[in-house]
């Protein structure tokens, strides 16, 4: 991943997590990694456990962020979110995958946060 990509993800994040937090969502991990992939935010909003995708756009070039969690990634996403319940013995709490979508245009960045984007794979 270059280095410009990685910048505009890093910018992605952290507006997400202004917008999550102005939603008063508690954010709990960032970037959380195992073998299988990487959840980019985990939070709780309420008593819900919430698995947070965030997509950044700087150009409509490839579509709108949102359309970028495709069903591969969601498979993988919710792979990671099976061993991130196991690892922290979270299996009696609901759960569930938002999308937050940044699109960085000029005047200004548009944040939307998609709330129950997709369901737990199961394969």
């Amino acid at each position: 991943m270059t280095q410009e990509r990685l910048s505009l993800g890093k910018q992605g994040e952290e507006l997400a997590i202004g917008q999550l937090k102005a939603m008063r969502y508690q954010i709990l991990e960032r970037n959380f990694r195992c073998s299988l992939g990487e959840i980019d935010i985990i939070a709780r909003d309420r008593n819900t456990l919430v698995f947070v995708e965030v997509k950044t756009r700087a150009t409509r070039d490839f579509g709108g962020p949102a359309a970028a969690v495709h069903e591969r990634k969601q498979r993988q996403l919710s792979k990671v979110a099976l061993v991130y319940l196991k690892q922290k013995k979270l299996f009696n709490l609901p759960a569930r995958f938002d999308v937050v979508a940044v699109e960085l245009f000029p005047p200004s960045p548009r944040i939307e946060v998609i709330q129950n984007a997709f369901e737990l794979c199961s394969e």
